[in-house]
């Protein structure tokens, strides 16, 4: 094992955050847990997870489960139609895998949803498998400690899925996401108390810092208030509550006073977004 490997591990063994998902190695749980995850906090997921998985606790639950109890359950967690696109997923996995996840990257790959990270998070953390989600953290744990340099999205994959340790899979990719959300962080690195200080290719070389020209790198979102985000969350939380009559919508969209126009490019965009179904008293969620 070459010592950035045996150096990350032993500090993962130390300071390993505890987290429902990684207590398990299903990996139907571990899809959903990926799924809530994206671009969303861990607090916030944290009790999410567990609540969706006791109403779902497998895919064909989540398959056969109306689409209005699916975004109920998910309200609080933001960027809905992460909840369909995982409703899609499940339907795929009970009519095309018999109700088990595949185990396949290809196969994987080929579920509605799901790209090169998702697939690879449910090998990696399931299956113990050689390949590396990579996300942001990841990517700049590797650019700075591994290579020294920037590195393109299939750049810094290869290396990814290279220094997997074999049957490492999961710890290894846990390893480097708990060091760059805690220690490897993108401004202000905490170097001193990187257990990777003394084989950082970056550290070692000196220069500016490879990260800020990799790739996959985090880039700041649009303010929520204020866009049509906004209104579009304000409004479907409505509907989780029940539908929203014709008259009522502006009101429940927070949108009062505001053009027409604007409301119509909300409620436009939940319906074509299959959030939202227009019935002849107004809108609700789907059935």
């Amino acid at each position: 094992m070459r010592p950035l490997q045996r150096l990350l591990l032993d500090w993962y063994a130390r300071t390993a955050r505890a987290l429902p998902w990684r207590a398990t190695r299903d990996p139907y749980a571990i899809l959903v847990s990926e799924i809530m995850l994206q671009q969303t906090q861990v607090s916030r997921v944290v009790p999410k997870y567990a609540a969706f998985l006791a109403r779902f606790p497998t895919a064909a639950s989540l398959a056969a489960a109306p689409v209005a109890e699916v975004l109920t359950l998910w309200q609080g967690l933001g960027y809905n139609r992460r909840a369909l696109a995982l409703q899609r997923a499940a339907r795929a996995v009970v009519d095309e895998h018999g109700g088990v996840v595949p185990d396949d990257l290809g196969a994987l790959l080929a579920l509605p949803g799901l790209g090169p990270y998702t697939a690879r998070a449910v090998l990696a953390f399931a299956h113990d498998r050689e390949v590396a989600p990579v996300d942001t953290n990841v990517a700049r744990v590797l650019s700075r400690a591994a290579a020294g340099a920037p590195l393109g999205r299939a750049a810094v994959q290869r290396l990814a899925d290279d220094l997997v340790p074999p049957g490492e899979g999961a710890r290894w990719s846990h390893a480097l996401m708990d060091l760059g959300a805690t220690v490897c962080v993108a401004r202000a690195p905490r170097c001193g108390a990187c257990p990777l200080a003394d084989v950082c290719a970056w550290r070692v070389a000196g220069g500016e810092d490879p990260a800020a020209s990799t790739a996959l790198r985090a880039r700041p979102q649009a303010a929520f208030a204020g866009s049509d985000r906004y209104p579009r969350g304000r409004l479907l939380d409505a509907l989780r509550a029940g539908p929203v009559a014709r008259a009522d919508l502006a009101a429940a969209a927070h949108l009062a006073g505001a053009p027409p126009a604007r409301l119509a490019v909300v409620v436009d965009g939940l319906v074509a977004d299959g959030l939202a179904e227009r019935d002849s008293a107004g809108l609700r969620l789907p059935r």
